[in-house]
Formats: structure tokens, C-alpha cells, sequence
């Protein structure tokens, strides 16, 4: 079996990295546990390439850009990283947990900072038949690369903020872009809309998409009006789905954990019903919870301070200003 470490955290995302990073500040033992193959959380999975606005620091940076800058500082102190995986069951052990991952392999840890985002997610699908056999023939749930739509004829699919925010950062890479929804309200920010109206990229509205047609590559999708049932079809070799994705907490959700529409009840303090078991991020519920990267790195700093009062009583609560301390002795810990 594995060492014992200090601190596991669940999630190797923008929060998850920022507890690692500061549990090593606090000369803590970290394990980092993801179901992903990369660190870096919905950053790197949904939208490496949009950019965000609203982290402390940076008025502009792109998500792959944040989620490399958040892993450089997340791992400096040489924290375990199991990744491919995700957690399974928990046994309480007393002093200690143990934590069995899908593969079966068990990870002993003292105390536990679940910062697993949404949890495990799933885009939602059109839901037409075959819908399967067209993902990677022009059929996407999302951007990766804005590279991989050059010179493309696209078709986005929703009416939500990433939807429009796809057609604005591919506005110029396609060859032409536009939008489908189902209804004639949206769900983006007004000012989205109106740039997204500015650029006069079409807006197509009460129409849903029944079948996707295509030889080897999709080539046309066949739309239905969602009140007089007529169909149409709309050329296209890219459709980029954008309606939502469906997340779990899955297995955690067994754990004896209070969890409230599928996020976990903390109180002030970032701890759950259990014992040396923390939650922090979206994955975290509270009154006046707010989702944000920003405030999800603060709520990491607190769980780490916290828990690691509980392994050392001695330990002060707040270890000091970053700009007063001598980050070298954590490093060569």
C-alpha cells in the first residue's frame, strides 16, 4: 500500500492545484487524485482556448494558458499525482482514510480536500440517431483547438454563453460560422449578443437539429422548426454542440457526505459532515456560495490551514504572508 500522506486532494483542477500548492507552504505531504489524464480540471478538457477574464492578475489569458501556469505552481513542491482514475470507496481507518481508486489501487491519507469542480462530466447530446458515429467526422461538444476550424463552414448549437463565445473566437478562423437554438431567448450575457449581432454572424432560432448527414465526413444536418414541425436542411462540415453537460459526483456521492443537488454541504470552516474530510470550489455548497476560480483558491487556502491544525495543534492557522516566508525549506522538504 501507498504511503500516508497528509492531504489527498480529489481534483487536479484550477482549485485542487491551488490547495497543493499551499499545503505545501505548509510543509504538508500532498497527494493529487483526477480522473483526467492532465491536471488542469475543465480548463484543459472543456475550453483550453477561451479566454478568461476574471482571474485576479491576469485581464486576459487563455484557459491552457492559466491551467499550465496553475499546474507549474501547483506541483512545485513535488506533490504524488495519480491520474486516470478516479475515487471509488472510502474506509474511515481512525486515524487515517483509505481511498480505492476505479482501478482498485488504495491511497491512505490523513485528511481529504475534495475539489473535484462539477464532479465527472458529460456534454449533452443532440440525442439524434447514430449521433456516436459523427464525433471526430465534424460532430464536437466543444473546442479544443480553434486550429481544427479553419477555412470550416460551422454550425454552433445553443444558446448560452459558450455557445456565443464560440462564435466569437472563431469568428475570423472559419470560413463562416452560425448559430442554432431552439428557442429565440438566450441564455448569454447581453453584451455577448450584441457583439455576436455586431459581427452579423446569423442567428437561426426555433429550429433543432434531427438528423446529421454526411458520406464520410458530415457534410449537412437536417433541422426541424421547433412549432411547425417543417424541415429544412443547413450545409455544414462542423457542428459544435454547446447545450450543457451533465456532472455526477459519482462514487463520492456514497461516502455519507450531506450533499445538496449534487454538491457537497460545508460549513464556514470548508468541512463536511466528516471527519477531516473538506470540500472546497464548485463542488462545494454554502449560503452566499459564489463559483468562481477566485474565490474557490481562497476557500482551498482556508481547508489547508484548517486541516492542518487538526494534524499539528501546534501549527498556527495562518502561516504568514507568502512574502515573508522562506518558500525553500517546503521545496526541499
Amino acid at each position: 500500500m501507498a504511503e500516508i500522506v497528509d492531504v489527498t486532494i480529489l481534483g487536479g483542477g484550477p482549485v485542487g492545484l491551488f490547495a497543493s500548492f499551499y499545503a505545501g507552504i505548509r510543509h504538508m505531504s500532498v497527494r493529487i487524485i483526477d480522473s483526467l489524464p492532465e491536471l488542469g480540471g475543465q480548463l484543459m478538457a472543456l475550453y483550453p482556448e477561451k479566454f478568461i477574464y476574471d482571474m485576479p492578475g491576469f485581464p486576459k489569458i487563455l484557459a491552457k494558458d492559466l491551467a499550465l501556469q496553475l499546474a507549474e505552481q501547483g506541483t512545485q513542491f513535488n506533490p504524488e499525482v495519480v491520474l486516470g482514475h478516479a475515487a471509488n470507496h472510502l474506509v474511515n481507518k481512525g486515524d487515517y482514510y483509505e481511498i480505492t481508486l476505479t482501478d482498485g489501487t488504495v491511497w491512505p491519507t490523513r485528511t481529504i480536500i475534495i475539489a473535484a469542480g462539477a464532479g465527472a462530466f458529460t456534454p449533452t447530446k443532440l440525442g439524434v440517431e447514430n449521433e456516436d458515429n459523427w464525433i471526430g467526422k465534424g460532430l464536437s461538444y466543444g473546442v479544443k483547438s480553434k486550429a481544427d476550424f479553419a477555412d470550416k463552414h460551422i454550425l454552433v448549437v445553443g444558446g448560452g454563453d459558450s455557445a456565443f463565445d464560440w462564435a466569437l473566437n472563431l469568428h475570423g478562423i472559419a470560413k463562416s460560422i452560425k448559430i442554432l437554438h431552439r428557442r429565440d431567448q438566450f441564455k448569454a450575457h447581453e453584451q455577448t449578443i450584441s457583439q455576436v449581432q455586431a459581427l452579423e454572424i446569423p442567428i437561426v432560432t426555433w429550429r433543432s437539429i434531427s438528423q446529421i448527414n454526411g458520406e464520410i465526413e458530415l457534410s449537412k444536418v437536417v433541422v426541424q422548426h421547433t412549432q411547425t414541425k417543417e424541415f429544412e436542411e443547413i450545409c455544414c462540415d462542423a457542428v459544435i454542440v454547446n447545450i450543457g453537460f451533465k456532472s455526477s459526483l459519482g462514487p463520492i456521492s456514497t461516502w455519507g457526505l450531506n450533499v445538496v443537488k449534487n454538491q457537497i454541504l460545508v460549513d464556514h470552516l470548508y468541512q463536511t459532515n466528516l471527519e477531516r474530510v473538506f470540500a472546497v470550489g464548485d463542488v462545494a455548497t454554502f449560503e452566499g456560495k459564489i463559483k468562481l476560480i477566485a474565490t474557490g483558491v481562497g476557500e482551498a487556502a482556508t481547508a489547508v490551514c484548517i486541516a492542518k491544525t487538526l494534524l499539528d495543534p501546534t501549527a498556527k492557522l495562518f502561516p504568514g504572508h507568502s512574502s515573508d516566508l522562506d518558500l525553500s525549506a517546503a521545496l526541499n522538504l
